[in-house]
């Protein structure tokens, strides 16, 4: 199953000083102190805790073809069944660009701190159809309820507790609610992210992901609140997204447990800032 094994033990603080490091995750680090100084012309750098980050390369029967399987989890926690959040990318990204806004750095700082309980992320690629099957034999949303558990078993973490979604990745996160409830396997968290909630076919449907109004409908968490179950959601996008209004919607109609909505775009300046919320919103919920 596994063709190779990269691990890339640098994701949090000064790790992602290095240009190679950087331009693999896609300029995720966050030029905090220890950054600072590692970049600096004199004095010491200073340690840094860092995330431990694996990526797999894994066959996908669902996708039809391999994908990236990335686990994200802190530094020196005993990983026998840790809680593991599936963590879903946007629209154009991948496996390795699901985390942004220095979440690695948040994640293993809020554990260390004792402020939420140890616990990870799982990030797989979906392709960019807003993370169901709309191509005939490629089909993300079955990797994510039925692969995923599989591979995170085989590696020895727990079943996925929540699931988080940035972007189009949030639209998914949404969707994932849905189909655990209709399985009767709910969620302990969804956390979406500048979720990609659209509320216009014409402006949908250039991105080619539905094959009609229809099909949209049938899916879009806006037309399915009835659908989603009952666990606790989290929303935080920023008031100038360009999903604004569909993410306003949601909050209105769905009354979710924590409803962000603060001054930013649609960008890493934004998730910077909502990410320590949202690592304590999961963390809050993450089995012990």
């Amino acid at each position: 199953m596994v063709a190779r094994r990269t691990v890339l033990s640098a994701l949090a603080g000064g790790a992602l000083a290095t240009a190679g490091v950087t331009a693999a995750w896609h300029g995720d680090a966050p030029l905090g102190e220890a950054l600072r100084h590692a970049v600096g012309v004199a004095g010491p750098v200073p340690a840094v805790k860092r995330a431990v980050v694996q990526v797999e390369r894994v066959h996908s029967h669902y996708r039809g073809r391999e994908v990236d399987l990335l686990t994200m989890i802190p530094p020196g926690v005993p990983t026998r069944d840790l809680p593991m959040s599936i963590l879903l990318h946007g629209r154009f990204g991948s496996a390795r660009q699901a985390h942004v806004g220095g979440m690695a750095e948040v994640l293993v700082s809020a554990v260390a701190r004792g402020q939420v309980p140890p616990f990870g992320f799982v990030a797989v690629d979906g392709g960019d159809h807003y993370w169901h099957e709309n191509v005939p034999g490629d089909d993300p949303m079955a990797m994510l309820l039925e692969e995923v558990p599989r591979w995170l078993a085989e590696r020895g973490y727990g079943r996925p507790f929540a699931c988080t979604g940035v972007s189009m990745g949030g639209f998914g996160a949404l969707l994932y609610a849905r189909r655990r409830h209709e399985r009767r396997e709910p969620t302990k968290a969804i956390a979406v992210i500048a979720p990609a909630l659209l509320t216009d076919w014409a402006e949908m449907s250039k991105r080619n992901a539905f094959a009609s109004p229809e099909h949209w409908s049938s899916l879009d968490p806006l037309k399915n609140l009835d659908k989603l179950g009952t666990a606790p959601i989290g929303v935080w996008a920023g008031d100038q997204d360009n999903f604004i209004t569909g993410t306003r919607q949601f909050i209105a109609a769905a009354k979710p447990a924590v409803a962000s909505i603060v001054p930013g775009g649609h960008n890493d300046t934004l998730y910077r800032k909502v990410i320590p919320d949202v690592i304590r919103f999961l963390g809050k919920r993450a089995p012990r």
